[in-house]
């Protein structure tokens, strides 16, 4: 399908009707999924160690990525089109058939979805071939940033890409990396041809340190596999097309929230049970901690607009102030913790819990995330003025944190650990003799857990730090 879609821009002047068949394709896609009709089209469900039951939306999703770039690529930058829906449709492919038929090591802490070496290094190769071949052939094409490039530097951009790509396919279940291995491969293209800010050194750059953050992470045991993995995935853009001034608070976050986590660890060992997950982040940490902050990045690299950085500022002070308050509200010695919500005295740990400590602290790390802004001597920063910044980015990241901590009190979900007869985050415990028990869900709702919870903190830290600054100043 991927190859029909490459050729289909050959055919068709308008975007019109490749458009509307695109969407037909996904709605008759949709309903077989429901109607549980064509089931060969989305393939054998996956059953996971809990339980869970993995299905595929990629007949769904697969079309609806053609649609989106026929939407908004269609014209001089179609060539975008078709070089991502060829990767979608080869590759994709390939790796799926690789995987099944070598039979190969399923690599751990990943992913859902079971995912080989073998599958892997066949859609980074067969990536990299696609990658390489279509930025020579539509180099007439080009209109901005990549013109005159030589060949040695769209070469290392065609490796960089199959990377992405391949890391996108490992990542991803359900089938949505039908949707996002076109998506970041057609936004990476664009940026680089239509923003005069990006350059392809830059870009280039960024990936090498996002991959090397990766593994460096995973040797001291900051992330999992699937942790490092969207790390350089988001890494990757916000330091190869968000430059210095974009990388910095990322970083800052990143060290000083990964160093911490690793302290006091003999005080917090009682906690492991208690909390969802342990110190090492998995990729639905990095995603709830940093996704947001990726999607503000994403977005001023498309419009320019310079109260987004200030919503980036006030996303990452929004996790920050989270993670402190929680690390520092357990380590601190005979601290006391309130609920939010009541104020009646509850163990320190649960969710939903306040303290002076942990509140304090969020606010300190929040100040520190700005600060580090203010080092670089960002324009913007000195517009709005340096006191009035630090201000609006601590007290953004402290409401965000105190956000985070009702949601904790009145919707995360908590169990009952019948084991260890405790209150947990986990939905699962391990018996001793290494069965996998459920938990009886107490209050909240199964589906709002901590993941969630945090991506709301970082959203409410945004979302006040733009507001604020907008009516504050005229950048």
């Amino acid at each position: 399908m991927g190859v029909v879609m490459f050729f289909i821009p050959s055919y068709f002047v308008s975007n019109t009707l490749p458009l509307l068949a695109a969407l037909l394709y996904a709605l008759v896609g949709l309903v077989s999924f429901k109607a549980g009709f064509l089931r060969s089209l989305h393939g054998e469900p996956v059953i996971t160690q809990e339980g869970e039951t993995v299905v595929s939306y990629g007949p769904v999703l697969f079309p609806l990525a053609f649609a989106l770039q026929a939407l908004f690529l269609w014209g001089e930058h179609v060539w975008i089109l078709q070089t991502s829906m060829l990767v979608l449709g080869v590759s994709d492919a390939l790796a799926a058939l690789v995987g099944v038929s070598a039979g190969g090591r399923h690599i751990e802490n990943l992913t859902k979805s079971r995912k080989s070496v073998e599958g892997s290094m066949a859609m980074f190769i067969s990536s990299l071939v696609i990658l390489s071949v279509s930025l020579f052939v539509f180099r007439d094409a080009f209109t901005g940033g990549l013109i005159g490039q030589p060949v040695w530097m769209l070469l290392a951009l065609a490796l960089l890409l199959a990377l992405l790509a391949t890391a996108v396919e490992a990542l991803l279940s359900w089938g949505f990396d039908n949707l996002f291995i076109p998506l970041a491969i057609a936004y990476v293209l664009y940026v680089l041809d239509v923003n005069s800010m990006v350059t392809i050194d830059g870009f280039l750059l960024g990936g090498l340190f996002a991959l090397f953050m990766a593994i460096f992470s995973i040797k001291v045991k900051f992330l999992d596999n699937s942790g490092a993995t969207a790390t350089f995935l988001l890494g990757t853009t916000i330091f190869g097309i968000g430059g210095l001034i974009w990388t910095v608070p990322m970083l800052t976050f990143y060290l000083l929230s990964s160093i911490l986590s690793k302290l006091g660890h003999k005080r917090k060992a009682k906690f492991d049970l208690v909390f969802e997950k342990g110190s090492q982040r998995d990729a639905g940490q990095v995603y709830a901690n940093g996704g947001v902050a990726w999607i503000m990045m994403v977005i001023y690299s498309l419009t320019g607009d310079p109260y987004i950085f200030f919503a980036y500022l006030g996303t990452l002070a929004a996790v920050q102030a989270d993670t402190w308050a929680t690390e520092i509200g357990t380590m601190w010695p005979n601290a006391k913790a309130r609920l939010i919500t009541t104020f009646k005295d509850v163990p320190v740990g649960t969710s939903g819990g306040v303290s002076i400590p942990g509140t304090s602290a969020s606010f300190i790390g929040s100040l520190l995330i700005c600060s580090s802004a203010v080092l670089l001597n960002v324009s913007w920063i000195g517009q709005v003025g340096i006191v009035q910044s630090l201000l609006v980015i601590g007290f953004s990241g402290l409401i965000a944190a105190l956000v985070d901590s009702f949601f904790g009190a009145t919707v995360q979900a908590q169990y009952y650990d019948p084991i260890r007869q405790k209150v947990t985050e986990r939905t699962h415990s391990v018996a001793p003799d290494g069965s996998c028990v459920s938990n009886e869900l107490l209050k909240g709702y199964h589906f709002v857990n901590n993941d969630l919870v945090n991506t709301l903190c970082a959203i409410s830290g945004s979302a006040v730090a733009y507001m604020v600054v907008r009516n504050l100043v005229s950048l």
